[in-house]
C-alpha cells in the first residue's frame, strides 16, 4: 500500500518532516502559503526562511547547540547539510546566508521526486488524512482557529527581531573586529562605548516609543525571555544589557588599550560580509525610533538600516497534554506536529524536531516499531520535555545542558564536565541508531 502525508508549512520543521518521509519513500504533499501570502515577518520567497537571526548557534558538540547539531547530522538533516553550504562566517558559531540557505532547500524540496509542493494557504487541518503540522510561530489566523479546535489548550506570546545595517555605513574609525577573549576568528564588529555615550544611549532607549499593539495582543501579551525586545530588557535596570546583550568582558578597545564601559556586538548577515544585524537587539520600537536611537551607538551614526526590527505573534501548543515523545496527538494517531509550534525553541530545535517527527510518521505508517531517543541526547531530552504530561506551566524550551541527566561524578571544570556530557550523550544516541536502524 502505498503512503502519502501532507505537511503543512514549509519553514525548518516542515522541510526537514517532508524530507524524511520522502526519503523513506513516502509520498508528500508540502503546503506553503509563500509566495502567495505572507505572514508579517517573512519576507522572502523561498522555503526554510530564517526570520530573527542567521545564527544556528555554536558549533562546539561540548555546547547544547553544537551536540544538538551533531545529532541531526547523523539522522541525514536537510538543514545541516544546506547550511554547511551556505556559511558565513561568526567565530565558534554557525551562521549562513539567509537567501542562499532558502535556495539550496528550496532547490532541494522542489528537485525530491516524491515531494510534491502546493502553494496555498491551508484553513484546516484534514482529520482523515495523514498530517504534519509545522506551521511555526506564525500561524495564519484561520489555520490557528482550526489548530485551537483541535487542541483546546492554545497559548500564544510574542517574538521580536533585530535591525540589519550596512557595513560600509559604518565608522571604520571607531569600530573593530574581535572575538571575546581573542576566542576563535574576529568575525565580530564591536562597538565600544564610555560611560557618557553609553547612558546617552541607554536614556534615548527606555524613553523610546513602541510601535502600537492591537487590543489582542495588548490583552495576551506575553513577551518570552530568550528573544526580549531591547527596550523591554533595559527598562529592568541600568546595567541590565551591559550585563547581557552589551557586555565588555574579554573586549579591549584599540583606540584605549582598555576594555570598554559597554559593547554593541554586530554579526554578519551574508558571505559577502555587507549586511550586519545589530546581536541581541530584538525590538519593538517605531522604525524612526530605531533609527534615532540606534544611531547613538558608536560608529553607527551614519548607519544605514536595510531592515528594522519588529515584533510578531508567536504561537504555540500545549504540547505535554497533547503530544506523545514522538510528536504525535495523542488522541488523533494521525495527526504530528513539529517546529516551534510544539514549544520547542530555537531554529535547530525546530528543525531537529521536524527530523523526528517525519522519521517516526514513516515508521508508523510502514509498521516499524516507535523510536524513543535515550534523554542523555539533546533531541531526546527535548522530545521527553515536549511530552512530559507532569508539567502544568509549559513553556517554550531551546537546546541547554539543564535538561539532560547529570553525571554519576561531579566535576568543577565546566569545560570538561559539557565534554562528557555530550560524549555520552553521543554514545547513547548512536546505540540507539544502531538498534532502530535509522
Amino acid at each position: 500500500m502505498k503512503h502519502s502525508v501532507k505537511v503543512i508549512g514549509g519553514g525548518l520543521a516542515g522541510c526537514e518532516a517532508a524530507w524524511q518521509l520522502a526519503n523513506a519513500g513516502i509520498d508528500v504533499i508540502l503546503i506553503e502559503m509563500k509566495p502567495k501570502k505572507y505572514s508579517p515577518a517573512h519576507k522572502y520567497k523561498g522555503l526554510a526562511e530564517l526570520v530573527c537571526s542567521n545564527s544556528l548557534k555554536a558549533e562546539r558538540v561540548e555546547s547544547a547547540a553544537g551536540l544538538l547539531k551533531e545529532e541531526m547530522r547523523r539522522l541525514g538533516s536537510l538543514t545541516m547539510e544546506c547550511a554547511e553550504l551556505s556559511k558565513v562566517s561568526a567565530g565558534g558559531a554557525l551562521a549562513v546566508d539567509r537567501e542562499k540557505f532558502s535556495d539550496l532547500v528550496t532547490e532541494k524540496i522542489n528537485s525530491h521526486p516524491l515531494i510534491k509542493v502546493v502553494n496555498e494557504e491551508a484553513e484546516n487541518v484534514p482529520l482523515d488524512e495523514n498530517v504534519i503540522v509545522a506551521t511555526g510561530p506564525l500561524t495564519s489566523d484561520k489555520l490557528a482557529e482550526d489548530i485551537q479546535k483541535l487542541c483546546g489548550d492554545y497559548l500564544s506570546f510574542h517574538d521580536a527581531a533585530a535591525p540589519i545595517v550596512t557595513f560600509d555605513s559604518l565608522d571604520k574609525n571607531l569600530v573593530f573586529f574581535a572575538a571575546r577573549y581573542d576566542r576563535g576568528a574576529p568575525d565580530y564588529i564591536n562597538c565600544p562605548m564610555n560611560e557618557e555615550e553609553y547612558f546617552r544611549f541607554y536614556n534615548a532607549l527606555i524613553e523610546a516609543e513602541s510601535a502600537p499593539l492591537k487590543e489582542f495582543e495588548k490583552e495576551h501579551f506575553k513577551v518570552y525571555e530568550g528573544c526580549m525586545p531591547i527596550e523591554v530588557l533595559a527598562k529592568r535596570g541600568k546595567d541590565t544589557i551591559r550585563f547581557g546583550p552589551l557586555k565588555p568582558v574579554g573586549l579591549t578597545d584599540p583606540r584605549t588599550g582598555k576594555r570598554p564601559y559597554a559593547v554593541v556586538q554586530l554579526r554578519s548577515e551574508n558571505a559577502e560580509g555587507s549586511l550586519y544585524n545589530l546581536v541581541g537587539f530584538q525590538t519593538n520600537l517605531k522604525f524612526g525610533e530605531q533609527k534615532r536611537v540606534f544611531s547613538l551607538i558608536t560608529g553607527l551614526e551614519n548607519a544605514e538600516f536595510v531592515r528594522y526590527g519588529v515584533m510578531h505573534r508567536n504561537t504555540f501548543i500545549n504540547s505535554p497534554k497533547l503530544l506523545t515523545e514522538n510528536f504525535r496527538m495523542r488522541n488523533h494517531e494521525n495527526i504530528y506536529f513539529a517546529g516551534q509550534i510544539t514549544g520547542v525553541e530555537g531554529y535547530i530545535e525546530s528543525a531537529s524536531s521536524g527530523i523526528f517527527s517525519g522519521l517516526s510518521m514513516a515508521r508508523q505508517l510502514l509498521g516499524k516499531e516507535p523510536v524513543s531517543l535515550p534523554k542523555t541526547s539533546m533531541l531526546g531530552a527535548l522530545t521527553k520535555y515536549i511530552s512530559d504530561e507532569t508539567v502544568t506551566n509549559f513553556q517554550p524550551m531551546g537546546s541547554n545542558m539543564g535538561i539532560l541527566p547529570e553525571l554519576g561524578e561531579r566535576i568543577r571544570d565546566k569545560k570538561l564536565k559539557y565534554g562528557k556530557i555530550a560524549q555520552r550523550g553521543l554514545d547513547d544516541f548512536e546505540d540507539c541508531r544502531k538498534r532502530y536502524g535509522l
